[in-house]
C-alpha cells in the first residue's frame, strides 16, 4: 500500500499557538532548524484513543529542547493539552503524534539565538512501523559502518534531529542489502542501539541491554526494564561487544515507533527463540491497557 506524502495529507496541526488546516502549517526554506540542525523532537503513540506516556514524553522534550538551548516559550501542562487536543481534533484511534521545536527563519547563520523558538504537533493514524506479518517473522539486521558519537562530541542524551542523519543512512543501506534495521555501534565498538530503537538480548533466560551512555534511553526501554524486573526477570545493563551475540538466545528492538519487535538475525548471529520475547510483548499489550 502506497503511503499518502506528508505534506499531502487532510486534517490539522497545532502551530505555535493556533490550530491550522494540515497544508497551512508552513515554514521558510530559509529556517535555522532546516539548515543547521537547531530542531528536537519525539515520537509519541496513541492506543485506543489513549496516548501513552504523554508526561514522560514532554518533559523529554523539554529536556532535548534545553540542550540544544532552545527556550520553549510554553508550560509543560500546556503542551499536553495541545497534544490531547490534536489527537481528539484528528480522531486517533491508534496513531503517532510529533511534537517538533526548532530555531526559526530570522536569523541564518551559526548565531541565532534572536531567532525565533517554533513548536508544532502532528498526530495521524498509523497502528504499525512493522508490518503484523513482518513483526511474528522476526526482523534481519546488518551492522552499520557509521558509529554513535562520544557524548562530547555530540547531545547525544537528547532527541536532536541532527542525530538521526547517521541513522538514516544506515538504515538506507541495510535495506538496499535486503535487510530490515542496522545495528549501530559506539565510538568505542560497544553494541548500542538500531537507527531508532533500542536493542535487547537474551541469554540463559537472562536480559542485557546496551547501557545508554551514548545514545537515547528510550521511554520504551524503561518501561520494558520495568515489566521484566516485575516478572522477576532478570535485566542487566552493560557494554556488550559485537561477539556477545553468538551465545544469545534471543534477541528484539524496543521503541515507540517498533514497540517490541523480535530479531531473527544481526549479519551472522542468529537468534532462534522466542520465549521472554513473547512473554514482554503480551505483558507490554496488557501494560498499554492499563495505563
Amino acid at each position: 500500500m502506497q503511503l499518502i506524502p506528508f505534506d499531502n495529507r487532510e486534517g490539522f496541526i497545532w502551530m505555535n499557538g493556533s490550530v491550522l488546516e494540515w497544508n497551512q502549517a508552513k515554514i521558510h526554506v530559509l529556517n535555522h532548524g532546516l539548515h543547521y540542525g537547531s530542531c528536537v523532537f519525539e515520537g509519541i503513540r496513541v492506543y485506543n484513543r489513549k496516548i501513552f506516556k504523554l508526561k514522560e514524553h514532554i518533559e523529554r522534550l523539554f529536556f532535548s529542547a534545553k540542550i540544544l538551548d532552545l527556550d520553549i516559550p510554553y508550560k509543560h501542562e500546556e503542551l499536553i493539552e495541545f497534544t490531547e487536543l490534536i489527537v481528539k481534533k484528528q480522531n486517533i484511534e491508534d496513531g503517532y503524534i510529533r511534537p517538533v521545536v526548532w530555531r526559526g527563519s530570522e536569523m541564518m547563520a551559526i548565531s541565532s539565538k534572536e531567532a525565533s523558538i517554533n513548536i508544532a504537533i502532528a498526530a495521524w493514524k498509523w497502528p504499525s512501523y512493522f508490518s503484523p506479518e513482518k513483526i511474528l517473522q522476526g526482523i534481519n539486521m546488518s551492522i552499520a559502518e557509521w558509529k554513535r558519537p562520544p557524548p562530547e562530541c555530540a547531545p547525544t542524551n537528547s532527541k536532536a534531529a541532527g542525530l538521526y542523519m547517521i541513522c538514516s543512512l544506515s538504515k538506507h543501506k541495510a535495506e538496499l542489502n535486503g535487510f530490515d534495521d542496522a545495528l549501530m555501534l559506539d565510538y568505542r565498538n560497544f553494541i548500542a542501539e538500531a537507527t531508532g530503537a533500542n536493542i535487547f538480548f537474551v541469554k540463559n533466560k537472562k536480559i542485557f541491554t546496551p547501557i545508554a551512555d551514548c545514545f537515547l534511553d528510550g521511554i520504551t526501554r524503561k518501561t520494558v526494564i520495568e515489566i521484566a524486573n516485575n516478572l522477576g526477570i532478570e535485566v542487566e545493563e552493560k557494554h556488550l561487544e559485537v561477539n556477545f551475540m553468538k551465545d544469545c538466545s534471543e534477541a528484539f528492538l524496543t521503541g515507540t515507533a517498533v514497540e517490541i519487535t523480535p530479531i531473527n538475525s544481526v549479519d551472522d548471529y542468529k537468534f532462534n527463540d522466542r520465549d521472554v520475547t513473547k512473554i514482554l510483548i503480551k505483558e507490554f499489550e496488557d501494560y498499554v491497557i492499563k495505563s
